[in-house]
C-alpha cells in the first residue's frame, strides 16, 4: 500500500513543493531538495516492529512500484519539529533495506520522512513514525483479533503487516475462548487442535498459537480476552458452583445472565466477580492458557451496569468495587498485563486504582464531545498516569447489512480521540463497526486504510505532545479569516482546543464546517468529506511574558504528518499566524524559549 503524499489534485504540486521548501528550511534540510514530481513510484515504507526497546534498531523498508522510478533515497530522521540526522540510501533495484539507531531515551515517538530521488530530482515522499518504549502501556495503540479459524501461514502474515504497519503494540484476542469459564479445552495434558467459540465458530489452536507468535515478533502484546464473570450453562458439571452467582433477587432464584442467539453455544451467566472461590477457579482456568499458549497480559471485560445485583447470602454487590476485587486478587496470583474495558465508563473509578495498564472506555455516549470527556476524565482517575483506548464502533446502523465504510465518520472520529490523547481500538482483520468483532458487513476501503496509515503514524512520531502529560489550556487563537472557531463541536465551525506541556502549547483544529452532525458514531455512514480550507489567518495571543520561539503545523491529511514551519507577525504582544491548509484535523504548536 502507498505511503506517498496524498492530497486533492488540484493543489498537490504547489502544495508538495512547498512542503520541501518549508521543510529544507525548517529543518536545515539538504540544500539540494528543491522540489518533489508527482512520480507517485512509492510503493510502501514499512517498519519491522510495532514498538521498540530502547538500544534497539529499528529495520525500515522501501518498495517502489518500479525499480526505474528512483535510484537513491535521503532519508530524514526527526523528533517533534527537530532533525536528528539525514543520510542517503542506494535502491536495490526496486527495494531499500537499512537500520537506524534511535537515541537510546525511552518513550519517544520519532517520524522517519524518505524523499525518493531520481536522477537529479526529488520526486516522491513518504514517511512513518517510530515509538521507543520498554512498556507498551505508556503509548497504547490497541488492535484486535477474532477469526481463528484453520489460516494458512501466508494469511495471518499478510493480517499481522497491515497492524504492524498501523503500529499497533497491543492486540485484543477477541471470543478465542472454547467457554468463559474454561477458555482451553484440554485433551490427554495438551491443548485441543480445535473448539467452538461461543458463537459456535471453529477455532483452532494453531492459528492463535501461530498469531500470539507473530504479535511478538514484532514487539506487540497479545491478550486473551475474557469476562471477569461469565460462565456458561452447565458450568456445574466443570466444577464452579451456583453459590458463586450473581443473582437479579436477594434469594437466588434468578441468576443474571446475558442472553444470546439461540444458534449459539449457551447464555452467558453471571458470577460474583469478588467472591474469592470464584477469583481462584476462574483463576486457575486462565493460567492454562498463559502457561501454554503464552498470552501476555489479560483483557477483561464486563457487560456495562447490572442495576441491583445481589450474591448468593442475599446481600447487594458493588460491582465497581468487586471488579477491583478480581484485578488486584489476579495481579498477585498471575504476572501478567492487565486491562479492563469500563462500559460507559462503568466502574472506571475503582478500575483506575487497580493494577492495569491503561484505561480502556467502550463508549455508548453519542457526541464528539463525549469522546474528549471520557478521555479527560479518565486522565484525571488516573492522576494523568494511564493513558485511555476507546472502543468506539463505526457506522453502527450501516453495517446491519453488507456495504463499506464512510472514511469521513472514521477519520473525524480518530482525529477527535487522537487530538484528546486517546486512541482508538478499531483495527484487527477489518475495522470495528459492532460490539460483536467478528462482524465483517462492511468492507475497509484501500484509500480508508491508507489514510489511516497517515493517522497512526501521526499518533506514534507525535505521542510525545500528543499522550505524555499535556494539561488543558486555554485555547489562545481567534479566527481573522476562515471559518469560526468553537469550544465544543458545532456543525459549520471549526472545533478547537489547546494543550500545554512545559514550553509548549499545542492547538488542535478539527473541521466540522461541512459535517452533517457531531455524533461521532456516523451510524448511517451520511458524513460528508470535509472541504479543504486554506489560507487561514489566526490571531495568536502568547503567554503572558513568554517569547515565541517558532510555531510549526502537523497534520496527517498532508504532507504525510511532516512537520511544517508557520510564519508569524508581531503585532504588539499578539501575532498574525496563517495555516496554508486544514482537510480533517490540524495541530498547531507554539513552542517558547
Amino acid at each position: 500500500m502507498s505511503v506517498r503524499i496524498r492530497i486533492s489534485t488540484a493543489i498537490a504540486a504547489v502544495a508538495v513543493s512547498a512542503l520541501v521548501l518549508q521543510a529544507c528550511s525548517f529543518t536545515k534540510s539538504h540544500p539540494d531538495v528543491v522540489k518533489i514530481g508527482e512520480s507517485g513510484g512509492i510503493a510502501e515504507l514499512t517498519s519491522d516492529q510495532a514498538r521498540y526497546e530502547p538500544g534497539k534498531p529499528v529495520r525500515l523498508q522501501l518498495r517502489l512500484k518500479d525499480a526505474s522510478q528512483g535510484d537513491a533515497l535521503l532519508v530524514r530522521y526527526s523528533h517533534l519539529s527537530d532533525n536528528l540526522k539525514e543520510e542517503t540510501v542506494k535502491m536495490d533495484g526496486a527495494t531499500a533495506s537499512w537500520s537506524w539507531e534511535p537515541p537510546k531515551d525511552d518513550y519517544q515517538g520519532y517520524y522517519v520522512d524518505v524523499f525518493l530521488k531520481h536522477g537529479g530530482d526529488y520526486v516522491d515522499h513518504a514517511g512513518i513514525g517510530v515509538d521507543i518504549s520498554s512498556d507498551w502501556g505508556k503509548f497504547p495503540r490497541y488492535g484486535y483479533l477474532a477469526d481463528f479459524g484453520e489460516m494458512t501461514e501466508d494469511a495471518q502474515k499478510a493480517v499481522m503487516d497491515r497492524l504492524n504497519r498501523l503500529h499497533l503494540n497491543g492486540l485484543q484476542f477477541y471470543d478465542w475462548q472454547s467457554k468463559h469459564h474454561d477458555p482451553l479445552p484440554m485433551e490427554g495434558g495438551q491443548p485441543a487442535s480445535d473448539w467452538t467459540d461461543i458463537a459456535n465458530r471453529t477455532i483452532s489452536a494453531q492459528t492463535v498459537k501461530s498469531y500470539i507468535d507473530e504479535a511478538h515478533a514484532r514487539g506487540m502484546k497479545a491478550m486473551n480476552y475474557n469476562l471477569l464473570f461469565g460462565a456458561n450453562a452447565g458450568y456445574e458439571q466443570d466444577g464452579a458452583k451456583q453459590e458463586w452467582g450473581l443473582f437479579k433477587d436477594p434469594v437466588h432464584e434468578e441468576q443474571d445472565q446475558h442472553p444470546l442467539p439461540s444458534s449459539w453455544k449457551s447464555n452467558i451467566f453471571l458470577m460474583n466477580p469478588a467472591n474469592e472461590d470464584w477469583q481462584r477457579y476462574l483463576l486457575g482456568q486462565e493460567k492454562k492458557a498463559f502457561e501454554t499458549l503464552g498470552f501476555d497480559g489479560y483483557h477483561v471485560d464486563q457487560l456495562g451496569d447490572r442495576g441491583g445485583v445481589f450474591d448468593y447470602g442475599g446481600n447487594l454487590v458493588d460491582l465497581p468495587a468487586a471488579y477491583r476485587s478480581f484485578l488486584e486478587a489476579a495481579k498477585k496470583d498471575l504476572h501478567v498485563d492487565y486491562v479492563m474495558n469500563a462500559v460507559n465508563q462503568f466502574g472506571q473509578q475503582e478500575i483506575a486504582k487497580s493494577p492495569v495498564k491503561f484505561l480502556y472506555t467502550e463508549v455508548w455516549m453519542n457526541e464528539m464531545q463525549d469522546l474528549k470527556d471520557v478521555i479527560d476524565q479518565n486522565g484525571m482517575l488516573s492522576q494523568h498516569r494511564k493513558n485511555t483506548v476507546v472502543a468506539a464502533y463505526m457506522n453502527y446502523d450501516l453495517a446491519d447489512g453488507p456495504g463499506q465504510f464512510n472514511a469521513p465518520g472514521v477519520l473525524l472520529a480518530d482525529a477527535a480521540i487522537f487530538a484528546a490523547g486517546g486512541s482508538h481500538l478499531e483495527a484487527g482483520e477489518g475495522l470495528l463497526a459492532k460490539e460483536y468483532f467478528p462482524n465483517r458487513n462492511l468492507a475497509v476501503p484501500d484509500a480508508l486504510w491508507r489514510q489511516l496509515q497517515h493517522y497512526y503514524d501521526f499518533l506514534t512520531a507525535y505521542e510525545n505532545l500528543l499522550r505524555d502529560g499535556a494539561t488543558e489550556a486555554a485555547q489562545p487563537l481567534k479566527a481573522v479569516e476562515g471559518p469560526p472557531l468553537s469550544d465544543n463541536p458545532e456543525t459549520g465551525k471549526l472545533w478547537a482546543f489547546a494543550k500545554d506541556k512545559g514550553d509548549t502549547s499545542i492547538v488542535h483544529l478539527i473541521n466540522l464546517t461541512n459535517a452533517d452532525s457531531t455524533q461521532w458514531k456516523d451510524a448511517k455512514g451520511t458524513q460528508p468529506e470535509p472541504a479543504m480550507l486554506q489560507g487561514l489567518k489566526y490571531r495568536l495571543q502568547p503567554k503572558e511574558g513568554k517569547k515565541v520561539k517558532r510555531i510549526w503545523l502537523a497534520t496527517p491529511d498532508l504532507y504525510g504528518g511532516s512537520p511544517i514551519p508557520l510564519s508569524f507577525k508581531k503585532d504588539g504582544e499578539a501575532m498574525d499566524i496563517e495555516v496554508p491548509n486544514l482537510k480533517y484535523w490540524d495541530m498547531i504548536v507554539i513552542e517558547y524559549e
